[in-house]
């Protein structure tokens, strides 16, 4: 193996182990399969080092990423991606009905559907708001069922959970708890937060949601020393889906910025099987 080449290898390395996707062993988001995948034809595509989603898709940079459920952080040279031959077709994405009878009488209602790894907000029943998620990983799945959302938190931290890269207790900001589990001796709560979503299962038993504003924050120095010029920072406009669906949720004038309850929060429905 020549120098330069063992070099780039050693750093391909370093950047898979970084973003979790070496613990993960996926490589390729196109095999992960969705009921949605069938409504449209898309190809493979490789990544290059040095691609980036707005280089290579313009305008429709945003709506690649929601249909590949995956954020900037994980656009990486030697991961595959899904790229639909029209990208008219997925303008807007979401695999979501706009319209959910079920929910028609509720002011507020969240659906998260695993199969699709895909969370929807809707209002009497009309889709307002849709995100890709991060769901949980075996052996954390997120629970199922109907619940509702119970308190808040816009700069809540994992008390159970650091990030591996750095060593800080794991953020899981613009938080929204719809569970306790009063089953278990330790109680642990499930929170709706913002997190990196990297289009495959990786929750331990939350619902992740876009934050590339927290991204910017805890991993910017680091990314600087690992990528070593690889890996472009990211710019704005950020990919916020927590930030946005805290703010549907909260009353800003009644959010103290801490973790507080919320009443008569809504409902929220999780349904299907996260894909393996």
């Amino acid at each position: 193996m020549r120098p330069v080449t063992s070099i780039i290898t050693v750093l391909m390395l370093l950047l898979f182990a970084s973003t979790g996707i070496a613990d993960s062993k996926i490589r390729s988001l196109c095999d992960i399969s969705y009921p949605s995948d069938s409504r449209l034809e898309w190809r493979c595509l490789k990544l290059k080092w040095g691609d980036t989603p707005s280089g290579l898709f313009g305008e429709r940079w945003q709506d690649v990423l929601r249909f590949n459920r995956m954020d900037r952080r994980h656009f990486l040279g030697g991961v595959s991606i899904k790229v639909p031959r029209n990208l008219e077709q997925i303008k807007n994405f979401t695999p979501l009905p706009l319209s959910y009878p079920d929910a028609a009488r509720e002011p507020k209602f969240i659906l998260v559907d695993q199969s699709e790894m895909f969370l929807g907000a809707y209002q009497y029943g009309r889709l307002v708001l849709s995100f890709p998620v991060a769901v949980g990983i075996e052996g954390h799945q997120v629970p199922f069922g109907t619940f509702k959302i119970d308190a808040a938190d816009r700069r809540h931290k994992s008390n159970m959970y650091t990030m591996e890269e750095i060593g800080r207790p794991y953020p899981m900001h613009y938080g929204l708890r719809f569970f306790v589990d009063k089953s278990v001796d330790t109680w642990p709560s499930y929170w709706i937060h913002g997190r990196d979503v990297p289009g495959y299962p990786a929750s331990h038993g939350c619902i992740g949601l876009y934050d590339e504003e927290m991204q910017v924050e805890y991993y910017s120095a680091h990314d600087r020393k690992v990528y070593k010029g690889l890996y472009k920072p990211l710019t704005e406009p950020f990919l916020q889906g927590a930030k946005l669906l805290y703010q549907w949720v909260v009353d800003p004038g009644s959010d103290p910025g801490t973790v507080h309850e919320i009443k008569n929060g809504p409902k929220v429905l999780i349904i299907g099987r996260s894909p393996r």
